[in-house]
């Protein structure tokens, strides 16, 4: 930590210019300065500058490989990008966190009290008091702070803005009260804890992991209680594409039903082997037994746990082909992974609103421009929503403008992957 005027002056004559290349692109440096510089601004108005303060900063995410497969206890390959929430933080004497975002309202969490509050459920305070309490189960140390933020991690946008927040939250308590020893792995379980009894959603793992740990990672959710996480080292940079994820401005209203049918379906397709999930079924079993899974479940569980199975191998192979090094081998891997997600898993479209396609609308989009060149899938949970695709830079303008002509001009996100997860920045 250090003085905020000090800081200040360090952001604004370069000092800190080698620690913000950490975690953004050189082109973005002065835009993210002056980011940078108005959280200063707000927190001086806020709390005023006698203060020892510290900029920490938390990545969205996004899922790779492995769509549709975490809720079966099966393997995901998601990566941190370089969208993210940054605050500026300092101490307090008492038990008080203030904690104010751009475009919210001040949060003020009295965190002697970490019990689980119903009224604030689904809100910002129950993330803050669930950190807090699942740093102290961890036997971590905790204390009041000031903290003032911004995000570029938008919510709805697919990239987990709610996993970059509590990850952000775990940063600022482990540089303020633990000297940054607590790991990666440790925040990403603790946010899931808040979110899952503070917040009231049952969320998986995988984004909080993404976020916290940064980079591309795997995680293997046989053992839900101890997924098997593994980092995977790779430069994104020197590959010359872009990640770009397209918001197809879909309608996400009437669609739980859809997402439901996902999992019941494999779960479905599961129990008629006297199993819970599909990772529990032997592959072999279950196409010797299609027929039994035909007249017990339906032709669509069928057809959802052949895409189960094959995914499974997919994200083992997308790790080998980074682990190689082999960009084109890892790009034919995603584009299957996305035939198999229309074709199999079948949540491009929702079946109750045929009429409605945008995400097919934009994946036939990419199939022209990107043919041979790139890469593209559905992304997340889909039947609406956003779209993902590794775009060679040389095609990145063509790309963009394709899809800002259907989409609007806000549709298209250009994103690198970020190779630092939730950090204290300087």
């Amino acid at each position: 930590m250090s003085d905020i005027k000090i800081l200040k002056n360090s952001l604004i004559n370069g000092e800190l210019d080698e620690a913000l290349l950490k975690v953004y692109t050189p082109e973005s440096l002065p835009f993210q300065k002056e980011r940078h510089l108005k959280v200063f601004d707000t927190f001086v108005e806020l709390y005023g500058e006698n203060e020892d303060v510290a900029m920490f900063s938390a990545p969205g995410r996004t899922e790779v490989g492995g769509n549709h497969t975490d809720h079966n206890h099966g393997k995901v390959l998601a990566a941190a990008i370089n969208l993210d929430t940054i605050a500026l933080a300092s101490k307090r004497d008492d038990s008080v966190v203030c904690e104010k975002s751009a475009g919210h309202s001040m949060n003020k969490v009295d965190i002697s009290d970490l019990s689980v509050r119903p009224e604030e459920f689904g809100k910002s305070a129950a993330l803050i008091r669930g950190m807090c309490a699942g740093f102290k189960e961890y036997g971590y140390e905790i204390g009041g702070f000031n903290a003032t933020g911004v995000t570029q991690v938008l919510s709805g946008s697919g990239l987990s803005s709610s996993a970059a927040f509590e990850v952000l939250i775990g940063a600022i308590l482990n540089g303020l009260y633990n000297d940054n020893k607590v790991s990666a792995v440790d925040i990403a379980k603790i946010a899931q804890y808040a979110e899952n009894k503070y917040f009231n959603k049952p969320s998986g793992l995988m984004d909080q992991m993404a976020s916290s740990v940064g980079g591309f990672i795997s995680i293997d959710f046989e053992d839900t209680k101890n997924p098997v996480i593994t980092k995977i080292d790779f430069d994104f940079g020197a590959t010359g594409h872009s990640l770009c994820i397209v918001d197809t401005k879909g309608s996400h209203a009437d669609l739980t039903d859809e997402y439901a049918a996902v999992r019941g379906e494999m779960e479905a397709a599961a129990a008629c082997f006297g199993k819970s999930v599909l990772r529990e079924v032997d592959e072999n079993e279950f196409y010797k037994n299609i027929n039994l899974v035909r007249e017990k479940a339906n032709d669509r569980a069928v057809l959802r746990a052949t895409h189960f199975y094959n995914e499974n191998r997919r994200v083992e192979e997308l790790k080998a082909a980074l682990s190689k090094g082999d960009f084109e081998a890892f790009k034919a891997v995603i584009t299957e992974s996305g035939h198999s997600s229309f074709m199999f898993n079948q949540n491009v479209f929702a079946a109750c609103q045929t009429a409605a396609q945008p995400v097919s609308v934009a994946l036939s989009i990419c199939e022209r421009v990107l043919k041979g060149k790139g890469a593209w899938r559905v992304h997340g949970g889909g039947f609406a929503g956003t779209i993902q695709a590794f775009v060679p830079d040389c095609a990145l303008r063509e790309f963009k403008s394709a899809m800002q002509a259907v989409f609007g001009d806000d549709a298209c996100y250009i994103l690198k992957i970020r190779n630092y997860g939730g950090v204290e920045l300087y």
